[in-house]
């Protein structure tokens, strides 16, 4: 189980992953970073309760939406906040999985990367992007050929690896597939000396039931924000 001490390397998981483990899929310098255009739109800040703005700007689209983690102060101006909410930073602190609890989901590869994208779009797990699934492994579960229910991985950092993605069609809910793919995650991420961690809205109490049933709990509470350059 991680010690308390290591966790707190998740209290800033966007700078530090982006500015450490993950900086090849990054952009920006100085003390802003993003993932670069194509992956997650989320945004990195070495103080994260005074983002950079101006450096920003030259790393974001006007009208182009960001996540935003921890900052809660006002807009600047030529920026406007569109979403505010609260987020839990949740934590693997169960057992190992003694197996594979989905060993019949097929891995996602390059060639289903467009339908990931449009199913994250319908169901909206959280930021996704068409290159998105090159962060890590990603599975999934197909009916008639369909995409109806996938998970994966996204940030890293220290011995900390991100459970991300993980959601079910609504016609197909009611199976268990959300639970057999985390665990199978969590199975192969342990297995690799990792320990799982993940992001949850806290309004999200299905999810929030779910994971601590799973063996997660909860570490950090936060603020995160959808954000847009105006100009």
């Amino acid at each position: 189980m991680i010690a308390m001490d290591d966790m707190k390397i998740l209290d800033n998981v966007m700078w530090n992953s982006l500015s450490g483990p993950q900086a090849r899929f990054a952009s920006g310098e100085g003390s802003v970073r993003r993932f670069a255009r194509g992956f997650s739109a989320i945004l990195g800040c070495e103080d994260p309760h005074n983002p950079d703005f101006s450096a920003l700007e030259s790393i974001c689209d006007p009208g182009e939406e960001l996540y935003i983690d921890i900052w809660d102060g006002r807009a600047p101006a030529g920026w406007q906040i569109l979403k505010d909410a609260r987020m839990l930073k949740m934590v693997w602190q169960g057992p190992p999985p003694d197996e594979d609890l989905a060993p019949d989901a097929a891995p996602l590869e390059q060639c289903h990367h467009a339908e990931m994208l449009e199913f994250a779009r319908e169901l909206n797990p959280g930021p996704f992007g068409i290159r998105t699934p090159e962060l890590g492994e990603y599975f999934g579960y197909f009916d008639d050929g369909k995409l109806i229910a996938m998970a994966g991985e996204r940030m890293e950092v220290g011995s900390l690896r991100e459970i991300s993605g993980v959601c079910t069609h609504a016609a197909h809910r009611g199976h268990g597939y959300a639970a057999m793919l985390t665990m199978k995650l969590v199975h192969r991420q342990m297995q690799r000396g990792l320990t799982p961690f993940l992001h949850v809205m806290t309004h999200n109490t299905g999810a929030r039931s779910l994971y601590e049933k799973l063996g997660f709990r909860n570490y950090l509470e936060t603020t995160v924000r959808v954000i847009a350059r105006t100009t």
